[in-house]
């Protein structure tokens, strides 16, 4: 008998076929995240539940499910911070992610935030699309050229490196960084640094590449944001709350720094009205992995996890539990 999988939203086709040759699929008719009580009962109801962002297994919800039925919760995405791997173990319930198959895409998105911010493209098109453009002239929307200037890495993990070596090979731009431990090879020419603000006050662009989790919760706050210089630009492709949103916001309402690019948002789906107001900040909907290649690579990647774990087998991208 096929073991019980529970899809938490429709992956592309491909990967959904592979699945369902392979175990007994039931997928969600929606593409929003599974709600408290949804995810309780499924770990009750299945054998295995393939979540993604936004389904939310928390402490309460394994304490919810009791003894659960899934023995693997195997997450389509990177980050896991939405899972509390220590109580999924406490659980019984193995927590794998997909890493690697996401660094290329999500660095492309980041150097893509990088040139919308720094060169004000966001505020170009939609002054286009509002029919307010009256003609080229000279000083219009001028920006930051970013040839040859510097970048700060937050997070010089494979994601951290990948837009490194973006900027660096690509436009010309001196790389810094931090990292919590020390980085032998960045894999371009850069400079490690000894603090977050050090970092920040050095660059003219930052791109923030950490992992989410209470770890990362608000670790670029006020005083990390007070250090930036006043023409500098922030972008984050990590992960929202990495970032206190409403020092941002202030931020960039009071012109401390010129500009930002988002991907991610502190409560997603909800974006602040006051962040949605402003000229200087770029907004997307969390397109950092969103090429149909990339999708179904991460999709294949969780169906790895998963054939390995029910042949016996250790899945590649098992989760220690932190400690």
């Amino acid at each position: 008998m096929r073991e019980s999988l529970l899809i938490s939203r429709a992956l592309p086709a491909p990967v959904m076929e592979r699945l369902a040759r392979r175990f007994a699929v039931t997928t969600r008719p929606t593409t929003l995240p599974m709600s408290e009580a949804e995810a309780a009962s499924a770990l009750g109801e299945h054998d295995a539940i393939l979540p993604t962002l936004g389904d939310a297994f928390t402490a309460d919800i394994f304490a919810a499910a009791g003894t659960p039925r899934a023995r693997i919760l195997a997450n389509f995405g990177v980050g896991y911070n939405h899972i509390d791997v220590a109580a999924a173990a406490k659980a019984g319930v193995v927590v794998t992610n997909t890493p690697g198959a996401v660094t290329d895409a999500t660095a492309d998105i980041a150097m893509a935030l990088i040139l919308m911010s720094a060169r004000r493209l966001g505020e170009g098109e939609r002054l286009v699309r509002a029919g307010r453009w009256k003609g080229w002239h000279p000083t219009q929307l001028l920006g930051l050229h970013i040839g040859g200037k510097v970048l700060g890495v937050i997070g010089m993990g494979r994601i951290g490196r990948a837009i490194a070596r973006r900027a660096h090979l690509g436009f010309g731009m001196d790389v810094v960084f931090f990292n919590r431990s020390k980085v032998e090879d960045p894999g371009v020419p850069a400079r490690q640094l000894e603090s977050i603000k050090a970092v920040m006050g050095a660059a003219d662009v930052i791109a923030i590449a950490v992992p989410g989790g209470a770890a990362t919760h608000h670790l670029i706050g006020r005083a990390e944001l007070a250090a930036m210089r006043p023409h500098a630009h922030l972008v984050n492709i990590s992960r929202g709350d990495v970032i206190d949103e409403p020092a941002l916001i202030e931020a960039l309402e009071e012109g401390r720094i010129t500009g930002a690019g988002l991907d991610v948002y502190e409560h997603e789906p909800e974006v602040p009205e006051r962040l949605r107001r402003l000229e200087n900040v770029t907004l997307l909907p969390h397109l950092g992995t969103n090429s149909e290649e990339v999708r179904t690579n991460m999709g294949m990647m969780a169906a790895d996890n998963l054939e390995a774990f029910f042949e016996g087998r250790p899945p590649a991208n098992a989760i220690q539990p932190a400690g």
